[in-house]
Order: C-alpha cells, then structure tokens, then sequence
C-alpha cells in the first residue's frame, strides 16, 4: 500500500500517539520512523531510559545513606554500573517492543526510512533497501527535537557528550560538568552524583530551572547541594581547553575567569526543533527564527492538508504535550471536535526531590500584576510523608485573588509529578482553591499536602498554624 488517510512523520510520542488515534477512528494510517524502533527520542534515549537510571540510583543512594536510619542493615553496597544500564536497555526495548504491538494491532502501516516532501500528499522515503513514495490527504510532522549542540563546545561522544551519551556511561565519570541547569542537566547529573561522581551545575541564568518561583528554586538547590551537586550560577561559558590530560571548562562570571577540570562534560541547554531535510520549502511551510514549523491554532502548516506537532512547533518540548497535539491533530482530521489546553501542561524535574508546576507561578502571576493569593503546605507537616521520609519541599497553589480560581501550583517534594495531576484536572474545569481543599483524598496520603495548600488559600488549612 503507498496510499493513505494519513501519514505520520515521526514515531514518538507526539507521532504514534497521532496515529493510534487516527487508526481508532478510522483512518488508514503510515507511520514513518527512521529510527528501527518505536517510541522516538522519549523511549529510545530519553525520557524512559533517564527514568530507568533515576530510579536504579535512588535504591543506589537509599541504600548506601538512609537504609540505616531506618532500621534496615546492609552489608557492602557496591554500584554494578554495566548491569543498571542492562536493566535501562530492558526496560527501553520493552517499551518500544509494546509501542510496535500496538501498531500491528491498530493496523498502522510502519514505514522504517528517512522522509522528505516531493508534494504537500506525496512523500519519499528513503532507507538503506530502498525508497518509496507514499501519499495521504493529510500529513502529519512529528520529527521531534534534538540536543542544542554549541559552537564553541562540540559534541565529540567522549570528552563533551549529549544526554543520548550520558544516558550510557560505561564507568562512573570522576568529574562530571553538566552545562545548563534544566531538568535535563539536572536529572543526569543527579544520576551520576548519587553513583559517586563529583558532579558540578554551570548555569548561565541566576538560577537552575528559571521557570520556577525563586523560593522553590532556593530550597530545591540546598537540597541539591545536600546531595554533593556543586551549582554555578550566572556562569557563562566560554570554552574548554586542555593541560596535558586534564581537559577543563572555562567559564567566566562578572568578567572573573572560572575553570572546571572535566572527565566528562554534558552540554544539556536545551533542544532544537529537528525540521531539517524534510523538504519543508518545497511546499511552502514556513519556519520562525527558532526553526519551528510555523503553524495555525488548529496546528496546521501553510501547505494544504500538512500539520506540525510536538516539539517541532512552538510551545513547551514535553512529550505529554506532544501526545495531546496529536490526539487533536487526529481528530481535527477526522471531523470531530479536538482540544489542547496549552496553558495547562505540566512541566516536571524527575530528581530526588522532585519538582513539578503548571499555570502561572507566584512570581509570574505577580509580574503580570495580577492579584493572587498564595496557600502553601509543607511536607513535614504531612504524616504519610514523615512516615516514609519524605517531609522535604511543599506545595504552593496560587489562586486569583477575588474569584478564587487556581491560576497555577508548583510542588517541591516526593512524588511531585504524580500529585500535580489532581491540580491539572481542577484548573480543566475552572476550579477554585476551595474546590481542592474540599475534595476528599484518603488518609495518610502525600496528596493530603495538595488539599491543605489549597485550603491555604484561604487561611484556612486543618493542620498547620
């Protein structure tokens, strides 16, 4: 079959999650990926690998530094680094083997090969066999992003390496420089602090994750620098150089030189829209200076019957946002009434504490001149969380101040990323503060932190002063 409903360029998240969708409802769908598996960047080499590592360092770190507090005695406890990057390659290759199922399943045609434009419904694509030509009354761009690479630091896989690298050290790295202080940065060199390395942030804004409050991001750093993670901030780099085997990253702050002796350095500033080779300017889709595909509120391109999604199109380079684009995308396509709330995706930190937000934080709300009321509820005050050593951080939930409605919430602490879900659903519908501290949750649960925040609100949460 070359001939199709709908094509889909790009199987990650944002692109197979649109083709699944489109398949349900009824399209014959392809799926164009030049990767041999499924899943994209997220399942092959960032998302679930980074969360596989995480997890193996954390029972790494419980076990070296707290097992003892709590009663349990351990005997030498020895990081086994080639077997926790088996146990991250499992889990990767059960989850794009998963991905593949589905597709078989949904018949979705998979196309592996590389794709470029010949028309707005005609593509080729090219792979080491062969290339074919595929049409479809709609296309859909899911190519994704890849890691900002810097001119003056080049990715060489060795000495100066991407997040694909770092995901595969075979050894633990003696001293790791991470440039840039996102989640990226910081999820890695949290992986690798907590497997022994001298880890060290250099951030080029005044602080790590700029997006966040500036109190969640002052006590989100202490708890980092409690770890070992050493955090340079409003450090611009310039360069690395060598001394005879040492290789060094240079830096400069207020025009006073810094150096940072390297085993390895992780340049994680952010990833770049992949757009290139598709063959965009042969039917007339545009980019913007970021080398976004330029698209409507429907996420459709200038070229008749193709659209863009994910992270190849402005907004935040999320999967889960992806995902959504996609699912709208499809149902756009097929008649029906699709919906992405683009103010509403949240956005997490996946380290140890972890931190998650979505809407406007305090400082944002404040700098618009809007006026707020903030609750906020601390995780030492919270029994589940003292039960299972996890009172560090708080959640603040930020609410207008006259209606009462929840404008955003961040939340510093254990299971942050899960507990930010509920606060998601409430502002869907317009909720207030009130609605979420009125909500029954179960006792003892860390969500009971989200309730009282949102009694905060209001002055009136049931267990702090």
């Amino acid at each position: 079959m070359t001939s199709f409903d709908l094509i889909v360029i790009g199987a990650g998240p944002g692109g197979y999650v649109c083709a699944f969708r489109a398949a349900q409802l009824g399209q014959k769908v392809a799926l164009v990926e030049q990767r041999p598996t499924l899943g994209g960047t997220c399942l092959n080499v960032g998302c679930i690998p980074s969360k596989a590592l995480l997890h193996t360092s954390e029972q790494y770190a419980f076990a070296r530094h707290h097992a003892a507090g709590l009663g349990i005695k351990l005997g030498s406890v020895e990081a086994d680094v080639p077997a926790m990057l088996r146990r991250k390659d499992a889990v990767v290759t059960k989850l794009v083997g998963g991905v593949a199922q589905l597709a078989a399943a949904r018949k979705v045609t998979v196309v592996t090969g590389t794709a470029s434009f010949l028309q707005a419904n005609t593509i080729s694509v090219r792979s080491e066999k062969e290339t074919v030509q595929l049409t479809a009354k709609n296309i859909v761009i899911a190519t994704g992003s890849a890691p900002v690479e810097l001119p003056f630091l080049k990715f060489d896989g060795s000495t100066v390496v991407s997040s694909d690298q770092a995901l595969a050290f075979e050894r633990v790295p003696g001293k790791l420089v991470v440039v840039g202080g996102g989640a990226i940065g910081l999820e890695l060199g949290s992986v690798w602090a907590r497997l022994g390395s001298e880890v060290t942030i250099v951030e080029f804004l005044p602080k790590i994750i700029a997006a966040y409050d500036d109190d969640i991001v002052r006590n989100f750093t202490r708890s980092l620098q409690k770890q070992g993670l050493k955090i340079e901030v409003g450090a611009k780099v310039t360069g690395l150089r060598r001394d005879g085997a040492q290789t060094i990253l240079t830096a400069e702050r207020a025009g006073q030189p810094l150096e940072f002796p390297a085993d390895k350095i992780l340049v994680a500033v952010g990833r770049r829209p992949y757009s290139e080779g598709l063959g965009l300017e042969k039917i007339g889709v545009t980019l913007d200076d970021k080398k976004r595909i330029q698209v409507d509120d429907h996420l459709r391109t200038k070229a008749p019957g193709v659209w863009a999604i994910g992270d190849v199109v402005a907004g935040p380079m999320l999967a889960h946002k992806a995902e959504e684009d996609g699912v709208a995308v499809a149902e756009w396509i097929a008649g029906k009434a699709g919906h992405v709330d683009w103010n509403l995706v949240p956005a997490i930190v996946y380290t140890e504490p972890e931190v998650a937000g979505v809407g406007l934080g305090e400082d944002a709300a404040k700098q618009r001149g809007l006026a707020v009321k903030v609750g906020r509820f601390n995780f030492a005050a919270n029994g589940r969380a003292l039960a299972a050593d996890a009172a560090d951080g708080y959640v603040k939930i930020i609410a207008d101040a006259k209606t009462d409605r929840i404008l955003g919430a961040q939340i510093l602490g254990r299971g942050a990323s899960e507990l930010i879900a509920e606060i998601v659903t409430h502002m869907v519908y317009g909720g207030s503060a009130e609605d979420l501290g009125r909500t029954i949750h179960a006792h003892p649960t860390l969500s009971e932190a989200v309730k009282e925040a949102g009694l905060a609100v209001s002055k009136s949460a049931l267990h702090a002063l």
